[in-house]
């Protein structure tokens, strides 16, 4: 059974601070309307990214095989199962060539770095869960931050679909020492009320959050 490498960093939490701007709205090249909200300096999406073009217009490849999708050095999505009704809850799975493209997100938009990634530690784990859509037990969550993240899974290298109710994966826009085979992704539980920092192959497929330039 495949596992993934894990590197485990054990973020603290804190719940939201009074003050933070009120939720707003981003929409991007497909019409996908996203719901917003300030933590701390950065502006987040409070939902997974699901378009299906790049901010220039091109379109993104799909539907690739199980053996095609574990051999492409290029920029793909995929949806879990191929189900649309998990596109509508979860959003799309991208490989990592498309998270590096710099064109995935909406213009005025990047896919989360590392250092928006360090901005959310006061609120990890539980706070940045949404309280419904998790497995049992969904370990500790309240989702104070307003972050709702959500149980997508992801795409194997292998082009198999796992972990979707259990794990939520959130890619980075950084490299792990490069030039290599990987690159860094978060990664939340429903059994577990830390956030963890880690690094896997960038072919796999994996939810994107983007945050305001």
């Amino acid at each position: 059974m495949y596992m993934p490498i894990l590197l485990l960093m054990a973020i603290s939490s804190c719940k939201k601070e009074k003050g933070d701007p009120p939720t707003t709205g981003i929409t991007d090249i497909d019409g996908n309307h996203y719901d917003t909200i300030t933590l701390g300096t950065v502006v987040w999406m409070t939902e997974n990214l699901k378009t299906t073009k790049y901010n220039d217009g091109t379109a993104i490849p799909t539907g690739l095989s199980d053996d095609d999708w574990r051999t492409t050095t290029k920029g793909e999505y995929a949806i879990y199962d191929n189900n649309a009704a998990n596109d509508a809850t979860y959003g799309k799975l991208y490989n990592w060539y498309a998270v590096n493209s710099g064109k995935l997100a909406p213009k005025g938009w990047h896919v989360a770095t590392d250092k928006d990634w360090g901005e959310l530690h006061r609120y990890a784990g539980g706070k940045l869960k949404a309280t419904t859509g998790w497995n049992s037990p969904n370990t500790g969550a309240d989702n104070s931050s307003g972050f709702s993240a959500l149980p997508g899974g992801f795409r194997s290298w292998t082009g198999r679909y796992n972990l979707m109710g259990t794990h939520a994966y959130f890619w980075s826009s950084k490299e792990y020492l490069p030039p290599s085979d990987y690159a860094w992704y978060q990664v939340l539980f429903h059994d577990n009320a830390q956030v963890y920092s880690t690094f896997e192959y960038k072919m796999q497929g994996m939810s994107v959050r983007c945050v305001k330039d």
